[in-house]
């Protein structure tokens, strides 16, 4: 869940309108900052430029894939180290970070290890969420529950609130099968749902699960099946910004007061949806391999709704 979820060192400078007026986050490369709670992006070679604190900041990093190997990125864990290295070199120094999942490639110990002494480098109070590959041990995810689910529920799920935000972490990558779309479960809904009954309405919300909550590319699993149900239970809300991962790419989608973003990965890229015959690393050249590993802008029209991928490059 987190490392350090009572640091003392959170700032106390969020300003509100009802709404979280300031926010902001930074993955690979990209800073994202929140108005009356539209996100916009700045990139972050800009963020590293900025000057003065900016008024509530955390960190989204998303499938690490430490000990991935492949062609797509023979260095998975020196990847993650840049991402870190960028990090440190913030201005202004966020409250935290997210992990939104698979931080590992097979679940193994030393892969843990060795994220977590990347990680640990950064100085900033860590919180998780799992994604299918840190649930591949045969104790169904023991191995990550042990390091990074103390004080969790279930298979991981948890919430917490810092300055006025309530944050929800949830799990929807359990018994997850090929291709299937991700599942959070009766038990863990039923959870939420008593989690946010004693919030006002006026309280911003932030949600961050490895798989969309919302239907992305469902031929591939890129999606949540309950994911509507869970969202559901969050419509009443001013403000709710949903994070993920999984999908290695950028996709923003804006629904009334609820906006969606996922995350870059550190380790390798996956094609657009629809773009392959199926998803899985994405093996460009050597050189451009940053690239990918960033943001750029792209407009996708689904099913009539508007969708912004951004996608500006690691690299430059």
């Amino acid at each position: 869940m987190t490392q350090d979820p009572d640091s003392p060192d959170m700032p106390d400078t969020i300003s509100r309108r009802g709404a979280l007026e300031c926010m902001a986050w930074a993955g690979t490369g990209l800073l994202w900052s929140l108005q009356g709670g539209l996100p916009s992006a700045v990139g972050l070679t800009r963020a590293l430029a900025a000057e003065g604190p900016a008024a509530f900041t955390f960190l989204q990093i998303s499938d690490s894939h430490v000990g991935f190997a492949k062609p797509a990125n023979p260095d998975a864990l020196g990847t993650l180290r840049e991402a870190v290295a960028q990090i440190r070199q913030l201005p202004a120094k966020p409250a935290f970070i997210i992990h939104t999942g698979d931080i590992s490639h097979l679940s193994k110990d030393q892969e843990f290890d060795d994220a977590d002494q990347i990680l640990r480098e950064t100085g900033l109070p860590l919180f998780f969420v799992p994604g299918e590959h840190d649930l591949l041990d045969d104790e169904r995810g023991r191995s990550y529950l042990d390091r990074y689910g103390k004080g969790s529920r279930g298979a991981g799920w948890y919430s917490f609130d810092r300055e006025g935000v309530h944050f929800i972490g949830l799990v929807n990558v359990v018994d997850l099968k090929a291709g299937g779309l991700g599942d959070l479960g009766a038990e863990q809904l039923a959870w939420l749902e008593r989690d946010v009954a004693g919030l006002a309405s006026s309280t911003p919300v932030v949600v961050f699960a490895h798989i969309p909550l919302w239907t992305v590319y469902p031929e591939w699993g890129w999606g949540t099946q309950d994911g509507a149900r869970a969202l559901g239970l969050l419509r009443r809300f001013g403000s709710v910004t949903v994070l993920n991962g999984h999908i290695h790419q950028i996709v923003q989608k804006v629904e009334g007061s609820v906006t969606f973003h996922t995350a870059r990965s550190t380790a390798f890229p996956q094609p657009a949806p629809g773009t392959a015959p199926s998803p899985g690393p994405m093996k460009v050249p050597a050189g451009d391999l940053r690239k990918f590993l960033g943001i750029a802008s792209v407009n996708v029209v689904r099913g009539g709704e508007p969708l912004a991928i951004i996608d500006t490059p690691l690299a430059g």
